[in-house]
């Protein structure tokens, strides 16, 4: 029998039970766990990323910080933060490596108002990436600021609610993010096959945790302390506001 010709790998072809391949510029989440199930192994640069976190607030840093310093390592100029529901921590970034200097936080109330912020920031040479939080920006509106991502090869973040995730999305990446003590994360959105089980992430980075640890063992209960403990780091104090 003769066998059959193999069939050639494509870049620009994937099949649907694996990862597609990844010819765009990627930087890396910080997340092992997270890198193994992203095509080309983290996030992708030129792409709209779109996150759903249980609320506005919460799990920005917790995800994206590791990537984002890693990505302001290698290159100059600030990440543009559009319409940031709360005023970024300095010392918890700034010891988890991202300076508060590297940081320009654009403050707009209306949806028109962020939308053209975030388009403009991804046509500045000097921009690493975006992140705007757009809770009403609909399909084609997106679409815009993907292609401006395209353009200019720029990270792009999109926080929206989690009840978006019904709606269609020009998003590369779309990720559902969860839970307190541990951070899950549902990818609803990749080139690959689906992922049934969300990733547990945790939610406080390794050196902070190592650091709380050793606190709390330091600590001995039934004891009244006359003065509260020194802080010994910065860190100590991101627990609430990373």
């Amino acid at each position: 029998m003769t066998a059959l010709p193999s069939v050639p790998q494509l870049p620009d072809v994937w099949r649907v039970d694996e990862l597609a391949a990844s010819r765009q510029a990627i930087v890396g989440t910080g997340h092992a766990a997270l890198d193994a199930q992203l095509p080309g192994g983290g996030w992708p640069v030129g792409s709209l990323v779109e996150i759903l976190p249980q609320r506005p607030e919460q799990h920005a840093w917790q995800l994206l910080l590791p990537g984002l310093a890693a990505a302001c390592a290698r290159q100059p100029g600030p990440l543009v933060l559009v319409g940031a529901p709360c005023v970024p921590f300095g010392a918890s970034l700034g010891a988890q490596g991202l300076g508060l200097d590297r940081l320009l936080c654009v403050q707009a109330e209306r949806p028109a108002a962020r939308l053209w912020a975030a388009e403009q920031a991804l046509r500045c040479a000097d921009v690493v990436g975006v992140l705007a939080w757009l809770p009403q920006a609909k399909a084609a509106e997106l679409r815009r600021l993907q292609l401006a991502a395209q353009q200019h090869d720029k990270l792009l973040f999109a926080f929206r609610l989690p009840r978006s995730q019904g709606e269609s999305s020009p998003a590369r990446l779309r990720l559902l993010v969860e839970g307190t003590e541990s951070l899950q994360v549902r990818i609803l959105k990749r080139r690959g096959p689906p992922l049934t089980e969300p990733l547990a992430l945790p939610a406080q980075p390794a050196r902070l945790a190592a650091l709380l640890a050793a606190r709390k063992g330091r600590a001995q209960p039934g004891v009244l302390q006359s003065q509260p403990p020194k802080a010994v780091h910065g860190l100590d104090r991101a627990a609430t506001f990373a």
